[in-house]
């Protein structure tokens, strides 16, 4: 057995973790932290985890050594403490955003503040299985990427990759409020959500540069709020070089991922479900893919969906994991969703 540690496993991704790791038969969840709930029951802080675990949230100085340790730590945070984080483990998973683009004034750009270690940015590799797995399975240090983020890329690199984009992309992102993290402050009350359709960044998302970097595509992003608990789903309109057929696109993506346990082509002509819904996602690590072409129109719309807690976040940090320890790469990750939900 693995032994393993999730740091920060008081939010809604660090509680995700400890879902998926204590159901997980191939790893021992050894330790998890939290700096304001150390000593109180995870199941008290998590009640869906009730029966699975009898572990108590520990102080960071208690930690041991670790097989794999999972990073849900804040933003800007993180890249302070780097250091200390890899003598804790073999094998370093991030979700927090600091190591994700690999220029360190890309991320000074976009999170407004200068990277405080930009000597470690380019030894982390993407945790994108679809796209660095053989990468992943020597990696010692793995960025997970953020969930609008990885919607966008696995939606449109496919399509980079075969060379049928042509201009500038063009994403709408539409997510849920868990995305924001259990200490979101006004703007996630219920009494502001509720109903709401809200525009939080209607340019230059920070996920923006994230899909840049992956597609090597120009991309500009606008992210939109919408009135779900999970969820993402993300529309991209593109022109298309050549003819723009049904035919061309669904080969591209059927050559990509074909063979990936974890992306789904959704796109049918007849049905209730003919595109990707987030909704019959939620909890499942897997993110679906579609498109549709306007007949006498250059253009493509592609749609893709995941949950952004598991696909979107701690599914893809554990599918990296198994990846990286030699475990089934679909073991803890086979919950399919739930519909109706």
């Amino acid at each position: 057995m693995k032994r393993v540690a999730v740091i920060g496993g008081s939010g809604y991704i660090g509680g995700e973790l400890l879902r998926l790791l204590t159901a997980h038969p191939g790893v021992e969840l050894a330790a998890a932290t939290s700096r304001r709930l150390g000593g109180r029951l995870i199941d008290g802080v998590h009640p869906n985890l009730r029966g699975r675990t009898s572990l108590a949230f520990v102080d960071e100085d208690k930690l041991e050594h670790y097989d794999a340790l999972f990073l849900a730590t804040p933003h800007r945070e993180t890249m302070l403490r780097m250091p200390e984080f890899l003598a804790r483990a073999e094998v370093v998973i991030d979700l927090s955003a600091d190591f994700r683009l690999g220029c360190a004034d890309t991320y000074a750009d976009y999170y407004g503040v200068p990277h405080a270690a930009p000597e470690l940015v380019e030894t982390f590799v993407p945790g994108i299985p679809e796209f660095h797995r053989t990468r992943l399975r020597t990696a010692d240090r793995i960025s997970v990427p953020g969930c609008m983020a990885n919607a966008g890329i696995l939606a449109l690199t496919p399509l980079a990759q075969a060379g049928l984009i042509e201009g500038e992309v063009a994403v709408d992102a539409r997510t849920g409020s868990s995305g924001a993290g259990n200490t979101a402050g006004p703007a996630n009350l219920h009494a502001e959500r509720s109903g709401a359709l809200r525009v939080f960044a209607p340019t230059r998302h920070r996920h923006e540069a994230e899909i840049a970097q992956a597609t090597g595509l120009p991309v500009r992003m606008t992210a939109t709020g919408v009135e779900a608990v999970r969820g993402v789903q993300l529309l991209a309109r593109a022109n298309v070089t050549g003819e723009a057929t049904e035919r061309r696109i669904r080969a591209a993506y059927r050559a990509v991922y074909r063979d990936e346990p974890f992306v789904r082509i959704v796109a049918h002509r007849k049905g209730l479900h003919r595109f990707p819904d987030a909704k019959i996602l939620s909890g499942s690590n897997f993110c679906d893919v579609g498109f549709a072409i306007d007949p006498g129109s250059p253009q493509v719309t592609v749609i893709s969906a995941l949950d952004n807690l598991v696909k979107g976040g701690a599914g893809n940090a554990v599918q990296c994991m198994n990846i990286r320890l030699g475990l089934p790469e679909r073991e803890g990750l086979e919950f399919t969703g739930l519909h109706p939900n």
